[in-house]
């Protein structure tokens, strides 16, 4: 939900662009949500993009401890997640409009996923039990 914000100031930096769930959806399920409204469209649009989000921290819930725990991980795991669309699903499914982005509206994408990978990885609000353990000199292996 950090990124629907981050997205929010997307829509306005380039309000003609589709965001990666909405692309999806319109590419690929047009037939089944034709008959719904905007507004009913925009909400299952959403709540499929926070399912892969969700996806997604699980997925970095798996990598090893060690790994997680490096503070650039959570950033560059964002960044991993948005390349995989952009180079992997996006031309796997044939969404053209990934070529035609213009550089601003990838910054703030990348931004966007960068917040991401920050959040999912902890770094805004590291656990107390964590922090207070090495408060004490305790290892946390």
């Amino acid at each position: 939900m950090a990124m629907t914000g981050t997205r929010t100031v997307t829509a306005a930096v380039a309000p003609r662009e589709r965001t990666p769930p909405e692309a999806i959806v319109e590419k690929e399920a047009p037939s089944r949500f034709a008959h719904l409204d905007e507004h009913h469209r925009a909400a299952v649009t959403e709540l499929f993009h926070w399912a892969y989000g969700i996806g997604g921290g699980m997925a970095f819930g798996l990598l090893p401890a060690r790994i997680r725990r490096f503070p650039g991980t959570g950033a560059a795991y964002g960044l991993a997640i948005w390349l995989g669309f952009e180079m992997g699903i996006a031309p796997l499914l044939g969404i053209q409009q990934v070529k035609q982005r213009k550089v601003l509206w990838r910054v703030v994408i990348a931004f966007d996923h960068v917040l991401y990978g920050v959040v999912v990885a902890g770094r805004l609000a590291p656990e107390p039990a964590i922090e207070m353990g090495r408060a004490r000199g305790q290892r946390d292996d």
